[in-house]
């Protein structure tokens, strides 16, 4: 029984735009999902037909996520992960990742999609050991993310703060820069910052991403790795530095080839 006010789940449905293409959605379907509608897989297929390897970018960014969550839980011992800008769940999400290593890890998700809020049931799964909790917030506010996500993590102990893929979608740079730092400045020493976003370093990506952004769709900018460089002042980084996403620390015996995402892991001392 309700009392006629709609759920949330109606609530969410209802701000959905499908006249519209969506990148959460048009990744979505790059890789292989389901979450997406005829406009998020026709603006796609445009994209694709101008950048071929866009599909490759996509997966690469998957396995650079694996890669460097598997690697800050298991070297590094990190229990605690907030990740910001969460998107649709596909396979191998964060918490999937990190509670394959240690079963008892923290994860939260942040994210102000209404799609992504209705999907919210299926990523805040866990193991009985560890929590999987899901905040509906905004990326331009940083303090208001983590003031929310203390309640389900202990800022007395390192975090690994994500932010992947998501920085180009604030189109001002000292913003994006100011944004980042902020949500740095907040986490405990011991922690780390782990990134990628699609880069400016292949002109058919460019082209792709214009005629993406004159939908009228939220425009995503491309940054050079050079650029991105500056989120990372004032930690760690981690060898072998900012790069394309394959290239970090590979599979022993493997030869990947770099795609136009690059990103890197720092840490907090």
């Amino acid at each position: 029984m309700t009392d006629g006010r709609p759920t949330p789940d109606q609530e969410a449905l209802s701000k959905i735009d499908t006249t519209v293409p969506h990148s959460a959605r048009i990744w979505n379907y790059w890789m292989g999902g389901k979450d997406n509608y005829e406009v998020d897989r026709a603006a796609g297929d445009e994209y694709r037909e101008i950048a071929p390897n866009i599909e490759t970018m996509a997966r690469a960014s998957r396995v650079y996520l694996i890669r460097t969550v598997t690697f800050v839980a298991r070297e590094r011992g990190i229990r605690q992960f907030l990740d910001i800008g969460t998107g649709l769940p596909t396979y191998d999400n964060t918490h999937q990742v990190a509670q394959k290593v240690a079963p008892e890890s923290r994860i939260v998700y942040v994210d102000n999609d209404p799609l992504v809020l209705r999907h919210a049931q299926a990523l805040l799964t866990s193991t009985p050991k560890g929590t999987t909790d899901y905040v509906d917030a905004d990326l331009r506010e940083p303090e208001k993310i983590i003031e929310t996500a203390r309640r389900f993590l202990d800022f007395d102990k390192p975090v690994a703060l994500m932010l992947m893929g998501i920085l180009g979608h604030i189109q001002d740079w000292e913003e994006a820069k100011s944004i980042t730092h902020r949500l740095q400045a907040a986490l405990p020493p011991g922690s780390y910052f782990v990134h990628y976003d699609s880069t400016d370093t292949d002109e058919e990506l460019k082209r792709a991403q214009q005629g993406y952004d004159d939908t009228g769709a939220v425009p995503y900018v491309l940054r050079s790795p050079d650029k991105l460089s500056a989120l990372y002042e004032g930690l760690e980084l981690l060898e072998p530095g900012i790069v394309s996403c394959p290239l970090w620390r590979p599979e022993p015996g493997t030869s990947p080839e770099p795609t136009d995402v690059y990103g890197g892991i720092a840490y907090k001392a």
